[in-house]
């Protein structure tokens, strides 16, 4: 029994551990109960099983500081050669940081000074429309496509529909997702085609969408699982907005 009280604080750790992972990732909602009725033990468990494949996923959160010096860093190189390049570099950073304004402001720099690549138009948009500009996002991804349509393994496409939807094209963003979901795996994309098809009354095709990306999802291997599971607890959702609105049960997970 004093082994056992020593031990017991160490669990309560691993528990709040655990929670956390699990609130902000997700996974399957069984290992809540793993977690809570099974102790210290059930949360030694989880973490092995969840939270350690899970760090690969945060090597970008394990670089925040040395990425907030190289932002300072080219914050003052911009300051001595404001150079297309730098502030492509500079808006990276910034993107990745997600201080969308600032990363747009360096982009908008740098496709002043240069227009001969689609790659700052590309990330200007993606930083558009997280600020949810999809008007500008529009513009740069057409632009972008014009150049090459399999930009990103055909993302910017995907995006560009998105993105069209999202103004109200929705003819020319019906078309664009045809197209696009015949070549492109992508979830996201298939995502927003779902999405889009809900939006638009056609349940039975977006129905048909949700069920593929969810048996996509069981057949993945687990490291592609985790590194998409922001889009199938998505797609989860939209499952059971589709369920309530046609009377049926949400499609298993």
């Amino acid at each position: 029994m004093g082994i056992f009280f020593h031990l017991l604080p160490y669990g309560f750790i691993l528990q709040a551990i655990a929670i956390v992972h699990f609130i902000r990732r997700r996974p399957d909602g069984f290992w809540l109960w793993i977690i809570i009725l099974g102790g210290g033990l059930g949360a030694l468990v989880y973490i092995v099983a969840e939270v350690i494949p899970d760090l690969g996923l945060l090597r970008g959160s394990f670089r925040f500081f040395p990425r907030w010096q190289r932002i300072r860093e080219v914050e003052a190189l911009v300051q001595q050669n404001p150079s297309a390049g730098n502030y492509e570099e500079l808006g990276g950073l910034y993107l990745d940081n997600g201080d969308f304004a600032r990363a747009r402001e360096c982009f908008d720099r740098a496709i002043s000074a240069r227009t001969d690549s689609p790659d700052p138009f590309y990330r200007r948009a993606l930083a558009e429309l997280a600020l949810q500009d999809f008007a500008a996002a529009a513009a740069d991804l057409q632009r972008v496509v014009s150049q090459d349509a399999n930009y990103d393994i055909h993302r910017a496409a995907g995006l560009l529909a998105y993105a069209c939807w999202r103004i109200g094209k929705t003819e020319e963003a019906d078309a664009l997702f045809a197209r696009v979901t015949q070549v492109s795996t992508s979830t996201e994309i298939q995502y927003y085609y779902a999405s889009f098809l809900a939006s638009q009354g056609r349940t039975a095709e977006a129905r048909q969408w949700v069920d593929r990306i969810l048996a996509k999802k069981r057949s993945l291997p687990g490291f592609q699982r985790r590194r998409e599971r922001p889009w199938f607890r998505r797609t989860a959702s939209l499952a059971r907005q589709l369920a309530r609105a046609g009377g049926a049960s949400a499609p298993a997970l």
